[in-house]
């Protein structure tokens, strides 16, 4: 099922997992990417299971069903495959990314119990699709990691639904998640999310920490 699109997006998925590779977001075997190949049926090209994002080369970029199953290359896709499936369903995004940097996995953690982030204030807001103004609240959901991934899947699809505005969510000591109506628009999303991430964490290392008031429980 391989062609001239298919190759591009492969290429594409491949700069993308070095670029972040090289920001620290997919150390070790972490991280996966995806790109909508044709949308009915649905087929998406996405990263193999146990792989180095630095080191990827097209050859190595699988493509799977819209339920995870591998229709070309022969190996494993990421075990989270089904993610990327019901994110695309919900925002018919063209792209999917997952990194697992450091400050997206330690405030997952920190703000679970709220079941999100609210990042407002920062001029870097802008660089989200469709936000015009530094005054912008991002809502970031948490979702509890789980091992059953259609049972996870469920999970992120309903969370989607609840919060049709959010650019991204996090799972619980695990990562970003973010999309893009576009390959570059979902890079993009990933590298001001990220900024954002780190920048809400190194306040809070500071001391000076993130205050939630009554009207920032409006965002839940």
């Amino acid at each position: 099922m391989k062609g001239e699109r298919f190759e591009r997006l492969a290429e594409a998925l491949v700069e993308a997992g070095r670029r972040f590779d090289a920001r620290g977001w997919v150390l070790g075997t972490s991280g996966n990417l995806s790109a909508v190949v044709e949308r009915d049926p649905l087929t998406l090209a996405i990263t193999p299971s146990g792989a180095f994002k630095g080191d990827l080369t097209p050859e190595r970029i699988l493509q799977i069903d819209a339920k995870g199953a591998v229709v070309g290359g022969d190996a494993r896709p990421s075990a989270e495959a089904l993610l990327h499936v019901e994110i695309v369903k919900a925002h018919q995004a063209a792209a999917v990314f997952h990194t697992h940097s450091v400050w997206g996995t330690v405030l997952s953690d920190l703000h679970a119990s709220e079941d999100g982030l609210l990042i407002e204030g920062y001029e870097m807001l802008k660089g989200l699709a469709g936000v015009t103004t530094h005054a912008h609240g991002e809502w970031l959901p948490i979702i509890e990691n789980d091992q059953d991934m259609p049972r996870l899947a469920s999970v992120v699809a309903g969370t989607l639904a609840r919060h049709p505005a959010a650019h991204g969510f996090l799972l619980v000591r695990h990562g970003l998640y973010t999309w893009g109506a576009t390959i570059e628009e979902a890079r993009r999303h990933v590298e001001i999310l990220e900024f954002l991430l780190q920048a809400v964490g190194q306040t809070m290392a500071c001391g000076r920490g993130v205050e939630r008031t009554q009207e920032h429980q409006s965002w839940r």
